[in-house]
């Protein structure tokens, strides 16, 4: 059974920085593509960054520039790097992960970021 943990949320001021991550309990070596999205009341949950098992990355337009993704498979861990953070960052930031070989989708619980002076 695989879990999902995210941890680094908090308060920062516009323009600071955080750094998520998103712990992985199992086998990271059944995990393949992994990715970070947000949300915000009312809103759908939209996608902010992806990264394949190779370490190929896709980052939304809204953060690009700003948000770096990485994972490290021997800590089990992926990373959401995220600096000069804007009001609108503002969300709660959840890991996701898919199975190598399969159709199983995971989720954490979730961590929130807010972005306020």
């Amino acid at each position: 059974q695989v879990q999902l943990v995210e941890s680094g949320g908090g308060l920062v001021q516009p323009g600071g920085s955080l750094r998520l991550s998103c712990a992985v309990s199992g086998s990271m070596f059944m995990i393949g593509a992994m990715g970070w999205y947000r949300q915000v009341p009312g809103k759908q949950r939209e996608l902010v960054a992806t990264i394949s098992r190779d370490g190929w990355t896709n980052v939304a337009d809204s953060v690009k520039g700003r948000f770096t993704i990485s994972r490290d498979n021997a800590k089990n861990t992926m990373y959401l790097q995220m600096n000069s953070l804007k009001p609108e960052d503002t969300a709660v930031y959840y890991c996701n992960a898919g199975q190598r070989w399969g159709q199983e989708n995971y989720w954490g619980q979730g961590t929130q970021v807010t972005v306020s002076s």
